[in-house]
């Protein structure tokens, strides 16, 4: 696999330490690994038990935690994949381990029900957060300090972050790797590992779709299409003309196989596409604008602010690869 250089390599990797409570879920365990531990990346992952040694899994068969809490004390990032009895939250010494973790400046991150864990530590009170949409209420119920959204795919609060059930870790993870080393990077592991590559955290979690989806009614061409065509003033019915349906079955339609709307999707295409060539090409801010479909320099520059909370020139700064 050929990853771009991650941007501003440290004299030591960044320490991810993945705590896996009892009876962890074995695949929201891995997700980090899978994609944060290519041996590209400046990353060091550890997984940590409360105490070093084996870890049962929700499936019955352990996972060996090479490192204890010490190491979650001590690292940059502490990522807590889901666990069984989470409605008791996290073991106090973990908890403990938690709070100490925040306090000393590391980013904290859950996948899916491990938002009990951070929630039983008090790092989500007055924040908002979100987890597996079946056990939404719960979190709401046990920690009404808690702003508990149940329908979206990830929450980035800075410093602590949460995500929905399964999946959404894997768009967590990925949103992690964009936001430390630019999203030429982590449309890089993304295409590895066959996963979208950004899907924004506020897009719907639970998704109802066609029972019977097919070929003929899918919308993957008519995307592919569109994302060849960023340059163009493309419009809802553009799309639906491609698609071959009426304006209003396609939005529709839309919205159902993507959890949000086409111009979201649009402007959500065309920023990445623009952060891209910023990262990986030294195009004029003029030549992207026109590329990606952003209309003026000072339009893209606006747009591009809003939603990054930056410039294109500093973020090429931050993230250039060439």
């Amino acid at each position: 696999m050929t990853v771009p250089r991650a941007s501003g390599h440290p004299t030591r990797p960044h320490r991810i330490a993945v705590l896996a409570l009892e009876r962890v879920l074995p695949m929201e365990a891995g997700m980090p690994f899978h994609i944060l531990g290519q041996p590209e990346l400046p990353y060091e992952l550890m997984l940590c038990g409360r105490t070093p040694g084996p870890v049962e899994t929700h499936n019955g068969w352990p996972l060996t935690a090479t490192h204890g809490l010490d190491t979650v004390r001590t690292a940059d990032t502490v990522i807590v994949p889901a666990f069984r009895g989470f409605l008791h939250g996290a073991p106090h010494d973990a908890a403990a381990a938690l709070r100490q973790a925040h306090h000393n400046g590391a980013r904290i991150a859950s996948i899916c029900t491990g938002a009990f864990a951070l929630a039983s530590a008090g790092l989500l009170d007055g924040r908002r957060a979100t987890t597996h949409w079946r056990h939404a209420d719960d979190l709401a119920r046990l920690y009404p300090k808690v702003e508990v959204d149940p329908d979206v795919l990830y929450v980035d609060t800075g410093n602590v972050l949460t995500s929905a059930g399964v999946a959404s870790g894997i768009d967590l993870c990925l949103h992690l790797l964009r936001g430390d080393h630019g999203t030429a990077v982590a449309n890089a592991i993304a295409r590895e590992i066959v996963a979208a590559p950004h899907r924004e955290g506020g897009q719907a979690q639970f998704i109802k779709r066609p029972p019977t989806p097919s070929n003929k009614t899918g919308l993957g061409a008519t995307l592919e299409w569109a994302l060849t065509h960023l340059d163009k003033p493309l419009t809802v019915a553009d799309l639906a003309a491609h698609a071959r349906l009426s304006t209003r079955t396609f939005a529709r339609s839309f919205a159902a196989e993507t959890g949000t709307t086409p111009m979201k999707w649009l402007n959500t295409a065309r920023i990445d596409r623009a952060r891209e060539l910023l990262e990986t090409t030294h195009a004029t801010i003029s030549h992207i604008s026109q590329t990606c479909g952003l209309g003026t320099p000072a339009n893209f520059r606006q747009h591009f602010r809003r939603t990054t909370g930056t410039t294109p020139s500093e973020y090429r700064q931050t993230f250039t690869t060439t």
